[in-house]
């Protein structure tokens, strides 16, 4: 069995290279019996699960649904740009919700998946906002208004993030070692594999007596690729 990993494609109607090389990628990589997890920002924002018949979202979770149709096991963790994907979503696309963090057992290799936004700790602002949009009674407040009204919100909180990341350095919104160190002795995973950063690369570590590995993947709209682990490994692979 081959586990293949991908986060942060961001996939929006304006970024049509995107859409087309994920379903490229869908067509062609996986293979009945191999597993496939989205690990968080699929999409550049979900606004709701009663959004997931406006036809560029069906279209995306259409493609994830004939892929598993095909055989391949499909998991999706959230990330921060689509926090609200339900069940609904997950019920069109054919994929498992999993939790963040989520520890299980990889060919023999204790592992731990994230999206990775849990581990830019320097990045205060950011956890505060986090902290607030992951309550509960936000976000039942939230799904509660119309539509419209979500996308527009959307939009603006999207503007001001942009606007509030260019005045960040490029350190406080990467991973914090210590957070990263943290999980991995909590977890006891000797493999970690996130996104978020869009950094992606392996780190070694020495921890315990142990050494672990931490797996970053690549955003898409700089370069498209994934991590392919098999009982031989991990590799991360671009795509041309």
């Amino acid at each position: 069995m081959t586990a293949l990993f991908i986060s942060d494609l961001h996939l929006t109607p304006a970024r049509a290279d995107i859409t087309g090389a994920f379903e490229l990628f869908l067509h062609e990589i996986p293979r009945p019996g191999d597993t496939l997890y989205v690990l968080g920002d699929l999409f550049e924002y979900w606004a709701g699960d009663d959004d997931v018949s406006a036809p560029f979202n069906a279209r995306v979770c259409d493609a994830l649904a004939k892929t598993a149709a095909g055989g391949v096991g499909l998991f999706f963790m959230h990330g921060n740009r689509d926090f609200l994907a339900g069940e609904g979503f997950a019920d069109r696309a054919r994929v498992s919700l999993l939790p963040d963090p989520y520890v299980f057992d990889l060919h023999g290799m204790r592992t731990v998946l994230m999206h990775g936004d849990t581990l830019c700790t320097d990045d205060t602002e950011y956890q505060k906002f986090r902290a607030v949009v992951r309550d509960a009674a936000w976000r039942n407040a939230f799904l509660a208004r119309p539509l419209a009204a979500r996308h527009a919100e959307i939009e603006r909180l999207r503007e001001k993030s942009e606007t509030e990341k260019a005045g960040k350095s490029l350190e406080i919104m990467d991973v914090n070692e210590d957070a990263v160190r943290k999980v991995l002795l909590e977890t006891g995973a000797t493999r970690m594999i996130h996104g978020h950063t869009h950094r992606p690369g392996r780190h070694d570590y020495v921890m315990g007596g142990s050494a672990r590995k931490r797996w970053v993947l690549p955003a898409w709209d700089q370069h498209a690729g994934y991590l392919r682990a098999d009982s031989g490994g991990g590799a991360l692979i671009q795509i041309d």
